[in-house]
């Protein structure tokens, strides 16, 4: 024990060196990150640099004339009082009063500009800060989505960014106009009388450290807000998409009760925000106020003893309401920089989200596939703390031939299927089309050869038509009734109101599952890939239509390599080929006459259906 002890207290120092080292290096990773963000979010303004510098003009304009104004009307005061004759009074007062005019003109013409034009250059960065969110959604993988709620990107996309926009607008102009203004005043007011100047300007440290202190307070309160407002927004999405399920189970009350205790952890999290931004309000009103407490009093002081003219303390004063106005910009900026950068932080931690799934520098274009596919030794599982859905998994499908994956729930047919069209890359081993891996083929030029009826039914807000060429935009009209016939859906889709225009609602919530399902395989068919994979693609038919897509199936599978899953056997019985998934991969192989002769798995699952 005393050696293991020694050993123990040796090897102290060392663990918290390694700790310190740790921790070094990953606070120089943030600020890296830090600084890479900061770039990120200035390169935003690139587009718009000759805006942003007429915007910043304009900026130093409302400063300008913001301070020359008091200087004005110094003038005027010391002429009234020097002057003892009224009438030679009156021209330079006049005069001075045109030129205030004159600036008071250009003082409004710069505060539209920056208003107006300063607005729309913060309107169109946060556009196109939505769409780059967009577009790279677009292009992240399964896997992603597996990890993510879609409310919460949702919020990301678009609470997020509204406050970007008046970031961008408001941040540059907020801070030159606050630094103009204080900066101009304060050489006037120094210029009057160094004394009382220098007792504000001693005031300021006071105030932006207990700015800086409430901002770090509003900070952490506004994140945790962020993230409770995104949570109330997935409970939204998520209620109103079930909406029929909600009301079907009439448990309305228990959704209201869970929306409002999300509702309510927001709530909570806006109190300590408010909390602060309440004594941020108070500081920076109270130091307005207080500055011209001390104005008054040691002006006065200072007017008594012949220091200070009274015409001099009327420009102190408004100067002192010239100085106001820099600290509510700066309480203005601080309040935008919480909201508007915190979103920022939250849309780059999606920017910076790699797609697993992507091209390989010297991946090519591919060629119209004859449709062979083989698996070669496959491995594949979702992540590293689950086990692997396969191991060793090996097999071929001939061009042109018509396979039926059959199995147990929860074995990986769905999975299977998903890695042919690279939804998810293997871990282990090839997938090979045509002898070609297709990790070294364009995604694109990939996924438009395969087309995929997945087993969850998706349609988008729109016509029959516009769904039906999602596949194919350019396919003419009689293209799209032929899918639609070979789908056995044109009969129903005349029934509609307005027949290829009729609007389907949200998902299509105004079709039938059957409907939805055969709209989601004529889309299929009008895509015409040359490898066709159906993921239960009949499982929400009725018997009749069943049958009527089957036979369908069989017609356009013929003369291309066809893939189907489906839990009711009855919809494979006439494949080339079915294959037997089971946990330990594929154990049986063969037509439908020949598993039933095998009696093995694949006859007891038929028979199991057999007596339901």
């Amino acid at each position: 024990m005393p050696i293991l002890f020694s050993r123990a207290r040796k090897s102290a120092p060392r663990h918290r060196a390694f700790l310190k080292f740790c921790r070094r290096d990953s606070t120089a990773a943030e600020r890296a990150q830090r600084w890479s963000r900061l770039r990120k979010f200035l390169s935003y303004y690139r587009p718009h640099l000759q805006l942003l510098f007429a915007d910043l003009l304009c900026a130093f304009l409302v400063a300008a004339t913001a301070v020359a104004l008091p200087v004005c009307a110094n003038v005027v005061t010391n002429r009234i009082l020097v002057l003892s004759d009224a009438d030679e009074a009156y021209g330079p007062i006049l005069q001075v009063g045109g030129v205030m005019l004159v600036i008071l003109a250009v003082q409004i013409v710069a505060i539209f500009f920056v208003d107006y034009r300063g607005h729309m250059m913060g309107a169109r960065i946060e556009a196109a800060v939505r769409q780059e969110l967009f577009e790279h959604c677009q292009k992240l993988s399964f896997s992603f989505y597996d990890r993510q709620r879609t409310g919460q990107l949702m919020s990301r996309i678009t609470n997020d960014t509204l406050w970007l926009g008046e970031l961008f607008h408001h941040g540059p102009e907020d801070i030159a106009i606050a630094a103009l203004k204080y900066g101009g005043a304060m050489l006037v007011l120094f210029f009057i009388d160094p004394v009382l100047a220098g007792l504000i300007l001693l005031l300021t440290p006071l105030a932006v450290t207990y700015a800086l202190y409430f901002n770090r307070r509003m900070n952490r309160a506004l994140e945790a807000s962020k993230r409770q407002i995104a949570g109330v927004n997935e409970r939204v999405e998520d209620s109103l998409a079930g909406i029929r399920v909600v009301q079907s189970f009439a448990n309305e009350a228990l959704e209201s009760d869970r929306f409002a205790a999300q509702n309510q952890r927001f709530l909570q999290s806006r109190s300590e925000g408010y909390r602060s931004e309440a004594w941020f309000s108070v500081g920076t009103e109270s130091f307005a106020q207080l500055i011209t407490i001390l104005v008054i009093i040691v002006g006065g002081v200072r007017i008594v003893s012949s220091a200070m003219t009274v015409a001099d303390l009327l420009t102190f004063l408004l100067c002192v309401a010239v100085l106001v106005d820099p600290v509510q910009r700066l309480a203005n900026f601080v309040r935008l920089w919480q909201e508007g950068y915190t979103g920022f932080v939250r849309a780059m931690e999606i920017l910076e989200e790699a797609p697993d799934i992507i091209d390989m520098p010297s991946a090519r274009s591919l060629p119209e596939p004859k449709g062979e596919i083989r698996f070669s030794d496959v491995g594949f599982g979702y992540d590293a703390d689950s086990a692997g859905v396969f191991e060793h998994l090996s097999f071929t499908i001939a061009p042109g031939e018509f396979v039926a994956l059959v199995g147990p729930s929860g074995v990986g047919k769905s999975t299977l299927c998903s890695l042919i069209p690279r939804f998810y890359d293997v871990q282990g081993g090839a997938i090979h089309i045509d002898g070609v891996d297709i990790r070294e083929v364009t995604l694109a030029s990939l996924r438009r050869h395969v087309g995929v009826v997945q087993q969850d039914v998706y349609l988008f807000a729109g016509t029959v038509a516009e769904n039906l060429r999602y596949g194919r935009p350019e396919a003419t009209d009689a293209e799209v009734e032929a899918a639609a016939r070979a789908a056995n859906a044109h009969d129903f889709i005349m029934a509609l109101s307005d027949g290829y225009d009729t609007d389907i609602g949200q998902r299509g919530v105004k079709l039938s599952g059957g409907q939805r399902q055969r709209l989601t395989i004529a889309r299929a068919f009008l895509k015409d890939p040359a490898i066709l994979i159906f993921d239960e693609a009949t499982s929400a038919l009725d018997n009749e239509s069943e049958r009527a897509v089957q036979q369908a199936l069989l017609n356009l599978a013929n003369g291309r390599t066809t893939v189907v899953i489906a839990h009711r056997l009855s919809t494979v019985r006439h494949a080339d080929r079915i294959l037997v998934l089971t946990a330990d991969g594929i154990i049986e192989q063969g037509n439908h006459d020949e598993l039933m002769a095998q009696d093995g798995v694949y006859a007891g699952l038929h028979s199991v259906q057999a007596s339901m």
